[in-house]
């Protein structure tokens, strides 16, 4: 059973994020930047999935259960879904590091300009992808 109104809640959220996202990226808090733009990416696939009837699981990446569910997309190309399940890989990849760090790594100082501006563009591009599909 599909839940519309949280699908549509997901978007919502997805879409205040991204606002959120550019503020921090004017601010040059690129770890930040890195760290939401996961969460957009998160939540958005998610958001397909449940559009979709495939259950969500409690894990941060989840691009190879849209993979194993590709055929219930229609008119959706194979590139176009790699793309969007790399972005969710990479991003998933540095969710806690832009986060909390570690010893050896200050996320302020690690994260650069063109970090930040490849997560924000691949966040935005995942959003786009599962708004064309939902809506």
């Amino acid at each position: 059973m599909k839940n519309s109104d949280l699908i549509n809640d997901y978007l919502k959220r997805c879409e205040s994020r991204i606002k959120a996202v550019e503020v921090l990226f004017q601010d040059k808090s690129y770890a930040d930047v890195v760290r939401e733009s996961q969460e957009v990416v998160e939540l958005s696939l998610k958001a397909l999935l449940r559009g979709i009837n495939v259950s969500v699981p409690h894990i941060h990446d989840v691009g190879d259960i849209l993979l194993e569910n590709s055929k219930l997309l229609k008119n959706v190309r194979e590139s176009d879904l790699e793309e969007i399940t790399e972005i969710s890989r990479k991003l998933r990849r540095d969710r806690e590091l832009s986060f909390y760090g570690s010893e050896d790594l200050t996320p302020s100082t690690y994260y650069r300009k063109k970090d930040a501006i490849e997560a924000m563009n691949g966040a935005k591009k995942v959003l786009t992808f599962c708004n064309s599909l939902l809506r």
